[in-house]
Formats: C-alpha cells, sequence, structure tokens
C-alpha cells in the first residue's frame, strides 16, 4: 500500500527511444520526486506520451535508464506505479465492478475488495453511480472512473496521458479535482496536458519537452513566469507547434 517504504526518486538515466530509423526520445535526465504534480508539456510531437510509456515500463528504452531509486523500490510487489489512459479501458461491467475487478486481479481478498471499492467510488464523488454499467458513464465519469480503480490499488506514483482531452470545461475541472484528490492522498501524479491554464492550477513543476529532447525542468511558477530556453518562451505563447 501506499505506506510502504517509497519507490520514488524516478531518475531517467541518458534516455533515448528510437522506432523505425527516427530518434523520438534522446539524452532525457530527469529526476521526478514526490510532491504535487509533475506536468510534462511540450508541442505535438514533442515525446510526451512516449516518455510516460517508457516510465511506466510498458516501453523499453533503445539506450540509458528508468530507476526506480526510492528504498522500496527492490521490494515492490506488485509494483507501486501506475498509468492512466486518455481512453481508459471500461470493462462490462458496474463502476463498481470495474474497481473490485482490478483489485482481484491483483489478489485482494473479497471483503477487502468491496471496502476498498466502496471507498475509491466516494473518494472521487461516484457513489450515486456504483451501479451503472461503466461503459454508459460520460467521458468525465470514465476518466473519474479510472482514477479511483488505479487509487483503489494503492500505487505512489500514477502516471497520466492527456486525461482531459476532449472533455467538456465542467468535466475537466472535475478531473482536475480528482488528480489535485491523488496529491492530497500522497500519490505522486505525472501528468501530459496541452492545457497551459489546467498546467499553472495543477503543476509543482514541470518538464518541458521539444523534439524529443528536456530542454526545461524546474518549479512551475519559474517555468510560466520566466522560461529559460527560446523554445519554452515561444511555447508559452502559442507560436511553437513542432
Amino acid at each position: 500500500m501506499r505506506g510502504d517504504a517509497p519507490i520514488l526518486p524516478l531518475r531517467l538515466e541518458d534516455l533515448a527511444f528510437a522506432e523505425g530509423g527516427r530518434t523520438l526520445l534522446e539524452g532525457i535526465r530527469l529526476t521526478l520526486r514526490g510532491g504535487p504534480p509533475t506536468l510534462v508539456l511540450g508541442p505535438n510531437g514533442a515525446g510526451k506520451s512516449l516518455l510516460l510509456r517508457l516510465c511506466a515500463g510498458l516501453l523499453a528504452p533503445t539506450s540509458g535508464a528508468v530507476r526506480w531509486t526510492g528504498p522500496g523500490a527492490a521490494m515492490a510487489r506488485p509494483p507501486r506505479h501506475l498509468i492512466v489512459f486518455q481512453r481508459p479501458v471500461m470493462l462490462r461491467r458496474s463502476a463498481a465492478g470495474n474497481i473490485a475487478h482490478a483489485l482481484a486481479v491483483a489478489g485482494v481478498d473479497g471483503a477487502e475488495r468491496q471496502r476498498r471499492a466502496e471507498a475509491a467510488l466516494d473518494r472521487f464523488g461516484l457513489s450515486p453511480l456504483a451501479a451503472r454499467p461503466a461503459r454508459a458513464l460520460s467521458g468525465g465519469e470514465q476518466q473519474r472512473l479510472a482514477l479511483a480503480r488505479a487509487w483503489a490499488l494503492g500505487p505512489q506514483v500514477v502516471f497520466l496521458d492527456e486525461p482531459t482531452a476532449s472533455l467538456d470545461p465542467a468535466a475537466a475541472r472535475a478531473v482536475e479535482e480528482a488528480v489535485a484528490a491523488l496529491a492530497a492522498d500522497g500519490i505522486k501524479a505525472v501528468m501530459t496536458t496541452h492545457d497551459l491554464a489546467q498546467a499553472r492550477r495543477l503543476a509543482g513543476d514541470v518538464a518541458f519537452l521539444h523534439r524529443g529532447r528536456l530542454l526545461e525542468h524546474g518549479p512551475a511558477h519559474a517555468f510560466f513566469d520566466a522560461p529559460r530556453t527560446a523554445e519554452a518562451a515561444a511555447f508559452l505563447r502559442g507560436e511553437l507547434y513542432w
């Protein structure tokens, strides 16, 4: 559970990824620590989603390394990190059943499964929808359910790939509140977004990618108020598209 010895910091050491003869990420050196959400920003094609997949272990780097270096990293079984996608997979079950199934797969017994599922639905304001078919929920409700499902599994880190893309403003704000709930419960969120206003609201620190390279990483206020690179400044002005 989240009380286990921490798996953070996460260190990316000269991380690179190539595919089809193209280098998509190169020379990424980044250390992610606990605390408020880290927002990964950059124009389309910068490598943001790819970076999350490498961090989550869904892809292996071409070179370099992804290292969990906290005192609990070596003994974290099952892994204490999860990824939630822009379009989360919903099973043909109720909202509560989706959470209970994930817990069953993780080996959680019946009584504890029910307790955690109910707690997760309550934490993310989904209790009234517990019996609804998950696939009948709105996009925003499904995204919150995906976060509730992740929360129930007790992770220390959750990677979020564009969780509010294609949502209306009210649904996006509800998902933002869910991300804030993760942080309030001591779960590190690492999130990609194209919404700069959202990034300002959520970010503790910002990692800025451009053409597969990490150009800046630091406190959010410093990035937004005084970006160090011309590319970051152009991105914030809406003038950098690739």
